[in-house]
């Protein structure tokens, strides 16, 4: 089998540092992993303006694939980053093998993060927003993404970056109906996802729907089996 190429997108408030544990079962399964981290965030924290959107995350997952001159890349977004996977697939469809949103958005065209979000967590977005002049929106508790266990609390919330508030304030210029092919949606059950009406708008479009028995932070509380679900998924594709 030809070696798999993985491109995983975080979420808000991180870091291509949440990666890790996955990305050490994917590479020992004999696959190459890119893991950017989009600006303004994590290790890139110190590039945050204004200016940083939707639109500059989706630039940024772009190029890491044309600069490395990537194909049939197998292109992962957790959490917010279903937007960023989406528009990255939309725009440059013939460099992606299979897409992968992990308990995310996925977004028809002209839609905002802000509004895909339950109303009660859209205002305390706002709030803090407002609260930060506009510019960055401060991370969420940790406890609040089903997370239960104090250790990975503690090991997690010192690492969160300001999520760059204007990304969740831009609309999106392509969606789910601007793809040419489906994708793989993965759920995860284990907590009071606000995800699920996405899994159904998978599963509407034909896309293979799954659910996870983990919480939101399932790529550090639980990599063996976002790595199962991934590689399994990849083999039955290759297998087609």
């Amino acid at each position: 089998m030809d070696q798999e190429t993985y491109v995983l997108v975080h979420g808000a408030w991180h870091g291509a540092w949440c990666w890790r544990p996955l990305e050490r079962l994917l590479v020992a399964a004999g696959a190459r992993v890119f893991t950017p981290t989009l600006t303004g965030l994590g290790d890139r924290a110190h590039l945050l303006t204004p200016a940083v959107g939707l639109d500059t995350h989706i630039a940024d997952v772009r190029a890491v694939i044309e600069t490395e001159d990537l194909d049939d890349v197998i292109l992962v977004g957790h959490s917010y980053a279903g937007m960023v996977v989406t528009g990255v697939a939309a725009e440059i469809p013939d460099r992606i093998k299979r897409l992968v949103i992990v308990d995310g958005f996925l977004p028809e065209r002209g839609e905002a993060a802000i509004a895909l979000l339950p109303e009660h967590a859209a205002a305390h977005y706002l709030e803090s927003a407002r609260e930060n002049d506009g510019l960055v929106i401060d991370p969420r508790p940790v406890a609040n993404l089903g997370v239960t266990d104090q250790r990975v609390i503690d090991e997690l919330a010192p690492r969160l970056t300001p999520q760059p508030a204007k990304t969740y304030m831009d609309s999106i210029g392509h969606g789910l109906a601007d793809l040419p092919f489906t994708g793989d949606y993965l759920l995860c059950s284990g907590w009071r996802t606000p995800f699920t009406p996405f899994a159904g708008r998978a599963a509407a479009a034909g896309w293979n729907v799954s659910e996870l028995d983990a919480d939101h932070e399932v790529l550090v509380t639980d990599p063996e089996l976002l790595a199962r679900h991934l590689l399994q998924s990849d083999a039955l594709a290759s297998a087609d």
